[in-house]
């Protein structure tokens, strides 16, 4: 059975192991993609943009470790200690 295209909030919760409630703020934001259905408006995130969203983390957080070298620290730490 293939994968759903659309994921409710719940379900994206799931995947990014954080409550319901933060991933309808990241929503209102606009942070994550997502549409309205029905007469009760529920909300969906298409898989396709949840994972767009991932790689976008992946990538900004690759600037803030590019800009913020820990590891360079930390090894001059470690060194001056043996």
């Amino acid at each position: 059975m293939p994968a759903p295209r659309f994921l409710q909030l719940s379900d994206v919760a799931e995947v990014l192991n954080i409550s319901a409630n933060q991933v309808y703020a990241l929503v209102r934001r606009g942070d994550i993609p997502a549409v309205k259905i029905g007469g009760r408006g529920q909300w969906r995130v298409e898989s396709s943009e949840l994972e767009k969203y991932i790689e976008r983390l992946y990538t900004e957080t690759k600037q803030f470790i590019d800009s913020h070298p820990f590891g360079e620290e930390a090894e001059t730490t470690e060194d001056a200690q043996l």
